[in-house]
């Protein structure tokens, strides 16, 4: 076979439109082989013998899209001094663009006789080995435009792949549970009535399946197992996965962004999915070990484990590093996507061992001129010491807000002493990001995600239903801050039916209403349920997939309604903290930007948020001085809104403040329903707000009927939300 000397970038195997370059950085490394494969598993072994700063570099005019490939990599096999190379071990190249087939847990692929750690096994791993396949780069993106939108502007959408999509039957079969599934015109259409801008997406970098769970007859659904980190997850490719993957996660870009929808991927870069130290050999380890993984100081043989998997990514070294920013760099330049969500992000900020903002790893995000650009997601959590880091990322970061969930959950169960800190978390957290110049935006707020309960559930039980699992019901959070609402699991007693479906819409209301992002995780505006699992990570079933022949029609419309209420008015997305402070509504009159109000109509006092028995409170939002852009570039000003929030077991009446704040109000949502008659009320008014129920008044601006938004406990469909009365407009100022 002719090979050429080729060139030591970029890195992985490059196709040119006439040949192929393959360049893989080993410090450590004695010799190389490129190993080639043909659809009998046939092996050609070549030499790589360039070498440049480490990256040993070869170019092929042969090799052309589709072909198969591994390394082997000859070098010293001294685990006790963190080095592992084993020539017999095939080894995926951690810049491959795709990936065909799987591993197949044979104990060819570990170093080791299986029982034996301190033997060594030299059984050659290739015929149970997944391969890198060099891909096709081309592709007619047809003029696609990323779609932009502001983080104020956003709406989150949690969701995997194949269980968004598995069970819909409008979907052809064959595309069902795939990328192509992702871009079918039913989902987006679905996306667009909830009013998502962008969809998040659990793992589709490469990953492996355990054999832990394999044997059990699950899987690990989530994708949280990563092993290549440029290319997307075949199994979810609907045509093929000799490179067709990447051209399938492309067509699904390019539609979402033609329906304004960006695309943010949820990456693991903290750890690899060759575990610890009794792991196989599948890439990193036998490649350079002591590079790309952090190793016990003082003990080589064994790894730091920051993540609970077994090894952590190593981001002291510059080649772990650049691994890391050119896999970000190639799905914004390359795929298109918009964003990342990092799982427990603090395990990259812990260069030595504390986490630290000021770590390489932030530096080089920061000035990165690529990723410094998209939408940058923490998890600020792992389970190292420390590792709770909510608040304390780089003012560049948004963050998951644990604390949003954890609050929200305790104030509609009825906990006592949450009112003051679910106030801060209505009004974007200050208390976590306003000391680092931070927005409301830097609060990414959810009530629920993957890992946990969903909604219906999180109103359904009190304690986790995991035996499915195999576990012994012992895997999963215990403390899930949930209320079953007086029975566990499924009941036909209507009260208590009543009452969780207002819980959820109290719940989503909170959500889409509070200042900072929303996540709604997929299938929550569904009543999506999991039995009460609140960890299907190996659940890859119909216990985890979204049933959409049962879907709670009535609730997506709630949500949809209530989400079109907050686009459409900016009090609700404030790019700026409040600050208490008056704003000038008229000819001397002043109002402050918010008022936390008691159930009499008057200014909550200090001994009124350290009651530990308060669970109802008033806000009152000065929407003058708001001002959004329409579709047609016309700015318009907003108007007032009154929240009420009554997480008590009984009704509570609440005094409509004086006519300073308003005239006069109009419900606009009760997630009670039983002010769905489009109630107008004078100021000074009484407003009885049910049990465990939230109400939401807005300024009355004319004579005009209103939409309903409200939902009755019968699960009543809403009203069509469009015919609200525009509201004055005055033209943009040009810039």
């Amino acid at each position: 076979m002719e090979v050429w000397p080729g060139n030591a970038y970029p890195l992985g195997a490059t196709f040119d439109g006439n040949g192929t370059n393959f360049a893989i950085f080993s410090e450590v490394a004695e010799s190389v082989q490129l190993c080639l494969f043909d659809d009998t598993g046939e092996e050609v072994c070549v030499d790589v013998r360039e070498v440049d700063g480490y990256v040993w570099h070869c170019y092929l005019p042969q090799v052309q899209p589709g072909q198969k490939y591994g390394y082997r990599v000859h070098g010293p096999y001294d685990p006790s001094q963190g080095q592992r190379c084993n020539p017999n071990k095939l080894l995926l190249d951690p810049y491959a663009k795709a990936v065909a087939g799987g591993i197949d847990w044979d104990p060819a692929l570990f170093s080791y006789n299986l029982g034996e750690p301190d033997s060594k096994n030299d059984a050659d791993s290739a015929p149970h080995m997944m391969l890198g396949v060099v891909i096709n780069p081309f592709f007619d993106w047809d003029g696609d435009r990323l779609p932009r939108t502001p983080y104020h502007d956003s709406v989150i959408y949690e969701a995997h792949v194949k269980g968004l999509t598995k069970l819909h039957e409008e979907i052809p079969e064959e595309q069902r549970g795939t990328y192509a599934g992702v871009a079918h015109p039913v989902v987006i259409e679905h996306l667009k009535k909830l009013g998502i801008t962008a969809i998040e997406l659990m793992p589709v970098h490469q990953f492996v399946q355990d054999s832990t769970l394999l044997d059990q007859g699950l899987s690990n659904y989530w994708g949280y197992n990563t092993i290549g980190f440029f290319a997307p997850h075949n199994e979810y490719s609907s045509t093929g996965d000799l490179g067709q993957q990447v051209q399938d996660f492309k067509a699904m870009v390019r539609a979402l962004h033609r329906a304004d929808i960006e695309v943010i991927l949820d990456v693991v870069y903290n750890h690899t999915a060759e575990g610890n130290h009794l792991g196989p050999t599948l890439s990193f380890r036998g490649i350079d070990n002591a590079a790309y993984y952090r190793l016990m100081d003082g003990d080589e043989q064994h790894y730091m484990d920051y993540t609970g998997t077994g090894n952590s990514l190593n981001v002291r070294n510059p080649h772990a590093l650049q691994l890391l920013m050119d896999s970000l760099r190639y799905w914004v330049t390359e795929m298109h996507v918009d964003g990342f969500r990092f799982d427990l992000a603090s395990t990259l900020a812990r260069e030595f061992y504390d986490v630290d903002k000021l770590s390489t790893f932030f530096e080089l995000i920061q000035q990165d001129p690529v990723v410094s650009q998209v939408k940058l997601i923490a998890e600020p959590w792992d389970i190292g010491p420390g590792g709770y880091q909510v608040g304390n990322f780089p003012p560049q970061w948004t963050e998951w807000n644990g604390k949003y969930r954890d609050t929200v959950r305790d104030f509609w169960r009825g906990e006592p002493a949450t009112l003051g800190e679910f106030a801060s978390r209505l009004t974007g957290s200050s208390d976590l990001y306003e000391h680092s110049g931070r927005r409301p935006v830097a609060s990414i707020n959810f009530v629920t995600a993957h890992d946990g309960f969903t909604i219906s559930d999180l109103v359904s039980y009190n304690e986790k239903h995991n035996e499915a699992n195999g576990e012994g019901n012992n895997d999963g959070e215990s403390h899930n801050r949930s209320w079953n609402c007086g029975a566990e699991g499924p009941t036909d007693d209507p009260e208590i039916l009543s009452l969780r479906a207002r819980q959820q819409r109290n719940l989503i209301a909170t959500l889409l209403l509070s200042q900072g992002v929303p996540m709604v995780l997929h299938g929550d505006e569904l009543g999506r349920t999991q039995q009460g699992n609140n960890n299907t990570y190996c659940q890859d079933s119909e216990l985890s997939w979204i049933h959409w022949d049962s879907a709670d029609q009535p609730l997506v419309e709630f949500t949809a309604a209530v989400n079109r209420l907050r686009h459409e008015h900016p009090t609700f997305r404030r790019s700026r903290f409040f600050d208490g402070r008056p704003v000038r509504r008229g000819e001397g009159e002043k109002l402050q930007d918010i008022v936390w109000l008691n159930a009499d109509g008057n200014e909550m006092l200090p001994e009124d948020w350290d009651s530990s028995i308060g669970r109802s409170i008033g806000v009152f939002l000065n929407g003058d001085g708001i001002r959004g852009v329409d579709t047609r570039g016309l700015r318009i000003s907003d108007v007032n809104f009154m929240l009420y929030f009554n997480a008590y077991v009984e009704p509570v009446e609440f005094t409509i403040p004086g006519k300073e704040f308003a005239p006069r109000w109009d419900v606009t949502i009760d997630t009670a329903g039983q002010n769905s008659d489009n109630r107008t009320l004078d100021a000074g008014a009484k407003l009885e707000v049910a049990a465990k129920s939230l109400v939401v008044l807005r300024a009355h601006s004319g004579p005009v009927e209103e939409p309903d938004y409200s939902v009755a406990a019968s699960l009543a469909v809403l009203a069509d939300v469009n015919d609200e009365p525009e509201p004055e407009r005055e033209p943009v100022s040009a810039p």
